[in-house]
């Protein structure tokens, strides 16, 4: 059956098959048949050519409307944990400390981590030296964001003095070679701890406080999956971070 609703949207801006086609990336012969006949493109293809014409992907091909199934359990899920309280410090730094290629932490304080293990400075040094490039994102303690997660975890002031203590553990660390230590002002979904392919993300859940949330140990397994999101995410982050200076 044709896709009159193609054929309407591809008319309404002058699109060819050809024109159509090379925007796309596809033969002109699939745009054909995806009018002609009704054919349905692969997802990824479909949004490209529904953005191209200004539509929703789903007006010209309500079957993408199907949900795909849903595996089980993700192969990058190495461990889901009830609560941050279940995970000993040690796993945080089993992780780090054969770390070669990258650490980030994105916080707002978390200074659980200097508290249960001081020698964590010393650690992210140990690494910086062997090439491993470390970052770290901490909360800025006067952002309109940490102090409504404060009221809303009930912590009033004191997550305030928790970004600015953690910023006291890590400030040692600015202009050493390998290790940035930057302040952020986003709302924090996730506390994220990467060490090279590995990562613990700590949900965040409203009015609860970060040890008492989940947390999911993901293992990267190829492009696309969920550990990459968080990386991109901490990624987006970082960006828009100030860097600490010394002093």
């Amino acid at each position: 059956m044709p896709n009159e609703r193609l054929r309407a949207a591809m008319a309404v801006g002058g699109w060819t098959y050809s024109t159509l086609a090379d925007k796309v990336e596809v033969d002109p012969k699939s745009i054909e048949r995806w009018v002609n006949q009704g054919r349905v493109p692969r997802r990824t293809t479909a949004m490209v050519a529904a953005e191209t014409l200004g539509e929703d992907v789903h007006a010209l091909w309500p079957a993408l409307r199907q949900a795909r199934p849903a595996r089980a359990v993700s192969p990058e899920l190495v461990a889901l944990y009830n609560q941050r309280a279940d995970i000993p410090v040690s796993t945080f730094v089993d992780m780090m400390a054969p770390a070669h290629e990258q650490i980030d932490v994105l916080v707002y304080a978390a200074v659980f981590l200097h508290e249960a293990y001081p020698r964590l400075n010393e650690l992210l040094k140990e690494r910086a030296a062997e090439g491993c490039t470390v970052r770290v994102a901490l909360g800025d303690a006067d952002s309109s964001n940490v102090q409504q997660r404060g009221e809303e975890e009930k912590f009033g002031h004191g997550i305030r003095s928790r970004c600015q203590l953690a910023l006291m553990h890590y400030r040692p660390l600015v202009g050493i070679p390998g290790i940035e230590v930057r302040t952020h002002t986003t709302t924090l979904y996730n506390s994220i701890y990467r060490a090279d392919d590995q990562a613990l993300v700590n949900g965040h859940v409203w009015g609860v406080n970060a040890y008492a949330a989940p947390v999911w140990h993901l293992r990267r397994n190829g492009p696309g999956g969920m550990f990459d999101t968080y990386a991109d995410s901490f990624d987006a982050v970082w960006a828009t971070a100030t860097p600490v200076g010394e002093g």
